[in-house]
């Protein structure tokens, strides 16, 4: 997901005013404070990549929400919400049971895995699981390719941001984008990047609700809005929206269950102090969701209001539904703070992508090739380095292919990961061939998909998206190839494994 239709030439307005700026000045010295403090605590490579496994219950609920919802939430959903109507809501009206199943059938597992055995990496997990160095090696390699892909084109979608703020050009938008990002990530690690995504969480809330509000206000409440809107188009408010039925029922369901896959969520399970409290993850993640998307939906909702009612001519780009409506009906603290939350949520899903792509090459890979790296908390930072500079080079390439880069992002986490270790980690039937089978299907067929469909070689049928399809076959073949080696599935798995998946 971007934060603004990327596919596009246009850049998005100029948002170059006092309060804006003031305002995402101060969010940038608080990230700077808060990398600093990290930075004095990190003193080993769990400190690096797990946190210490210290971290406290609404503190991870908080993070995991603000790495969940990138700008997506700000600025690309409200557009969706804009363009189809009510449907668009299928991405996230399955939120509070994934994050249901997220606490019960992955981080409880996931997090007493981790005190077994040590393990740091989501790619550990797989590895340990199956007793397989080439499961983990796989998998490490399907979130490089993912990752790299992504903060690219969040690296695009921040330089756009920071362009438009402070007139800089995109180039050097993009390049200040990763150096302030890079500064707390490779000095504090997740540490640092949990605590900050900690203060950017509470920063797209308060900006959520106080939106919210201009929204009910401007729209004239909510029967205000759907008056508006059905005079016009009552099928915009209907069950699909302007969306097929196969397209929303395919979203929540991509969505639902392929969030399960996501590791730059499922690895802050490993960093919580004590795995009792995740009771209470459900109540407190879907809570902070949910606060946080009121302006998903509400700035799509009162713009089509707006536009059906004839007050405002229909909007260039549906991506620009929310500068629209904070420039022109908000004050302008309140638009730097909205803003400051779209920073908030690129650098928020970035740090978690450069912290698990260093921990892939410094950790899972080598450790699939049986070796390992003798100063883990060094090389780690080194990488992190390195990735970002190759996905800031990736993030100036045509705007086409950047989000193509993007696009197979989510899908490629869910068809490799969902199988191998949110169902693996509940199956004691799940063995090593059909692990590896699974994750070489999701990687080989979502990048052979999403190519030919960039390509514009083939289109699927109208509402079956690749995620979905991608998805639905690794976990066919997973349980095909694991039913038809299912002699193994008892010898392939440890004693203190068996334990963990047992609690």
């Amino acid at each position: 997901m971007t934060h603004w239709l990327l596919l596009q030439s246009a850049t998005p307005p100029a948002i170059r005013q006092p309060a804006v700026i003031v305002v995402a000045l101060l969010y940038f010295a608080a990230v700077a404070a808060i990398g600093v403090w990290a930075s004095r605590r990190t003193r080993n490579a769990r400190d690096f990549f797990v946190a210490g496994q210290g971290i406290g219950i609404v503190t991870l609920a908080i993070a995991a929400m603000a790495s969940t919802l990138s700008g997506f939430a700000f600025v690309g959903g409200p557009g969706l919400v804009y363009s189809a109507g009510t449907g668009a809501v299928f991405i996230v009206l399955s939120a509070s049971i994934t994050n249901t199943m997220g606490a019960w059938v992955l981080a409880r597992r996931l997090r007493l895995l981790g005190e077994a055995r040590g393990l740091i990496t989501v790619p550990d997990a797989i590895g340990a699981r199956y007793r397989s160095p080439a499961a983990q090696g796989l998998s490490a390699i399907a979130i490089l390719v993912a990752v790299v892909g992504y903060m690219a084109t969040n690296f695009l979608a921040l330089g756009l941001v920071i362009d438009a703020m402070f007139g800089t050009g995109l180039t050097l938008g993009i390049w200040i984008a990763m150096l302030v990002t890079l500064s707390y990530t490779a000095a504090g690690g997740i540490l640092a990047g949990v605590y900050t995504d900690l203060f950017e969480g509470v920063v797209k809330t308060v900006a959520s609700v106080t939106v919210f509000y201009f929204v009910l206000q401007v729209g004239g409440g909510l029967d205000g809005i759907s008056r508006a809107i059905t005079a016009v188009d009552a099928a915009f408010l209907g069950p699909w929206g302007k969306m097929p039925v196969l397209t929303a029922l395919s979203l929540f369901f991509v969505f639902g269950l392929g969030a399960l896959g996501q590791p730059h969520v499922a690895h802050k399970f490993y960093m919580l102090r004590d795995p009792r409290q995740l009771k209470w993850y459900p109540l407190l993640m879907s809570a902070a969701m949910g606060l946080t998307l009121l302006l998903y939906v509400g700035v799509g909702l009162v713009m089509r209001a707006k536009v059906a009612s004839g007050a405002l001519p229909p909007l260039v780009r549906a991506d620009d539904a929310t500068p629209a409506f904070v420039l022109g009906f908000t004050p302008g603290a309140v638009a730097g703070l909205v803003f400051a939350g779209v920073l908030a949520a690129g650098m928020s899903t970035v740090n978690s992508f450069m912290n698990i792509g260093a921990a892939a090459v410094t950790h899972d890979l080598p450790r699939a090739l049986g070796r390992r790296v003798g100063d883990e908390l060094r090389w780690g930072r080194a990488w992190t380095v390195v990735l970002s500079v190759a996905a800031v080079l990736l993030a100036q390439m045509p705007g086409a292919v950047v989000a193509f880069l993007g696009i197979f992002g989510f899908g490629l986490f869910a068809s490799t990961l969902v199988p191998s270790l949110a169902i693996g980690l509940n199956w004691t039937g799940a063995t090593r061939e059909g692990a590896i089978a699974s994750i070489a299907t999701g990687l080989v067929l979502t990048l052979a998909l999403e190519s030919l469909a960039f390509l514009k070689v083939f289109s699927l049928p109208a509402g079956v998206t690749i995620s979905g399809l991608s998805l639905i076959l690794s976990i066919l073949v997973f349980f095909g190839v694991s039913w038809l080696t299912r002699a193994r599935a008892a010898a392939q798995l440890d004693d203190d494994v068996r334990v963990v998946m047992e609690v």
